[in-house]
């Protein structure tokens, strides 16, 4: 771990890159991990949404779920229109049964959805969760490529 080699002096001189470590940790569910990795990160670039975005994701991975939500907050006080903390924060709303809450960070994601293909199934989960919502929508999505209300970030 990048970490470690930094804080006991490795001879290698390169830069330690702490948010592509945490992506790599976190994409191998080592959550804690990841956090402690986005946390450095973040030293490096103080108030970064993509980073804050990050380990809002960790905090929702390992059951910090108001911290996660205050974190997804923050994102947004710095930038209202991030896609990915509005999408976060409203999968918390709704796992935390408050789906009022939940509807106008559905909307302001899907009015600023990324559309890149990796965020498609996103899309369409919020789409079809904001219909259900309205009663607009069937029982069941249209195709089941959507993981456990996983964020974009």
């Amino acid at each position: 771990m990048a970490f470690w080699k930094k804080l006991l002096g490795s001879d290698d001189d390169q830069r330690v890159d702490y948010y592509d470590e945490g992506v790599g940790l976190l994409e191998a569910g080592k959550f804690h991990e990841a956090l402690t990795s986005f946390r450095l990160a973040l030293k490096a670039a103080p108030g970064d949404p993509i980073v804050l975005q990050q380990i809002a994701i960790c905090y929702t991975r390992i059951g910090m779920v108001e911290e996660a939500a205050k974190t997804y907050r923050h994102v947004l006080q710095k930038d209202e229109s991030s896609s990915g903390a509005h999408y976060g924060l409203a999968f918390i709303l709704l796992r935390s049964e408050r789906p009022e809450e939940a509807i106008p960070h559905l909307e302001a994601f899907l009015s600023h959805a990324p559309r890149d293909e990796d965020a498609s199934a996103h899309v369409e989960h919020a789409r079809w969760t904001l219909a259900q919502l309205r009663g607009e929508a069937p029982v069941e999505p249209m195709t089941n490529t959507h993981e456990d209300d996983r964020d974009v970030g």
